[in-house]
């Protein structure tokens, strides 16, 4: 095994000193000929939007457009077939209400406290959920251990953790974050497990029988065949822990836009449940996005072999 490795460390040398050798030598220009001449200069791609990324766009808000005229036309005849328009108040009064919440100091304070909470939960879940993922996934000791927890707890609702949530924790922030912990990270667990038993097993005899340590293995070539998982799970994590923290802020009494939709529905207020939900709906679908957003570079490798 000693003699292999030094064989192979010294055929690494050769390669890298024949190609300082290679990029040391001046090699002459090239004359024109017709071999040449039918050698063109790849275009180059024009800064700006992309005509495709344009057209989805295009799509994506003439949906949304279609969707809102169906909306006012539903309210405006009072629909009532299986479900009923009767009370649901019409895109006009909503927006109206929506513009009248963010001139107001405490519907932004709704927000942030929002968003402080699902930073927190879904960054402790992140962490701890990948880290779960990829014990279980390289021992079968811990996930024939850990997957009972994992699949009775997991689909317990979050609204069923509201009363053991006061009992356990002293407060009632740490309630609403234990809640949105929960809910963000079961699907990172369980991606980035499956993620990792997918890596193909010739690649990881490919290394071992290469002399790779156990750590090279995981860091090179089981991390990065589990990344597209790890993404996956981590974007679909954020969503569900958007809706986990609408469950845990009923809890709480003073703020959260959680509490905000909660309060409007216990008051009766139809603009303001609408207005609610909305938000609720655009903060997770902008931060999946931001997810999707910072974990792109780490799939850079994948794009280039397609």
């Amino acid at each position: 095994m000693r003699h292999q490795r030094s064989l192979v460390r010294q055929g690494i040398i050769a390669l890298r000193q024949n190609a300082a050798i290679i990029e040391e030598t001046d090699e002459p220009p090239l004359t024109k000929g017709p071999a040449v001449d039918q050698i063109k200069p790849k275009p180059k791609k024009k800064a700006g939007l992309s005509p495709d990324f344009l057209k989805k766009l295009g799509i994506g808000v003439s949906s949304l457009a279609v969707g809102v005229l169906l909306w006012h036309l539903a309210v405006a005849a009072s629909l009532e077939f299986y479900i009923s328009f009767m009370n649901v108040p019409s895109p006009a009064t909503v927006l109206t209400s929506f513009i009248g919440h963010i001139q107001t100091e405490i519907f932004f304070i709704h927000i942030g406290v929002s968003m402080r909470r699902i930073l927190l939960s879904y960054t402790i879940a992140a962490v701890l959920g990948i880290a779960l993922g990829v014990i279980m996934g390289r021992s079968k000791f811990a996930r024939s251990f850990l997957i009972p927890y994992i699949e009775v707890i997991r689909p317990i609702p979050a609204v069923a953790w509201i009363p053991l949530a006061i009992l356990m924790w002293p407060t009632e922030e740490s309630s609403i974050i234990y809640i949105t912990f929960l809910g963000a990270l079961f699907p990172i667990v369980l991606n980035t497990l499956h993620g990792v038993e997918q890596t193909p097993e010739v690649l990881v005899r490919a290394a071992q029988s290469l002399g790779a340590s156990r750590m090279a293995i995981f860091w090179h070539v089981v991390l990065p065949a589990a990344l597209p998982s790890i993404t996956a799970g981590l974007a679909i994590g954020m969503g569900v822990s958007w809706f986990s923290l609408l469950a845990g802020e009923i809890i709480s009494g003073q703020y959260g836009i959680g509490y905000f939709t909660w309060n409007a529905y216990s008051l009766i207020n139809y603009d303001d449940i609408v207005v609610g939900m909305l938000v609720i709906g655009l903060l997770g679908t902008g931060s999946t996005a931001a997810v999707r957003m910072l974990t792109a570079p780490l799939l850079k490798w994948q794009r280039k072999t397609r």
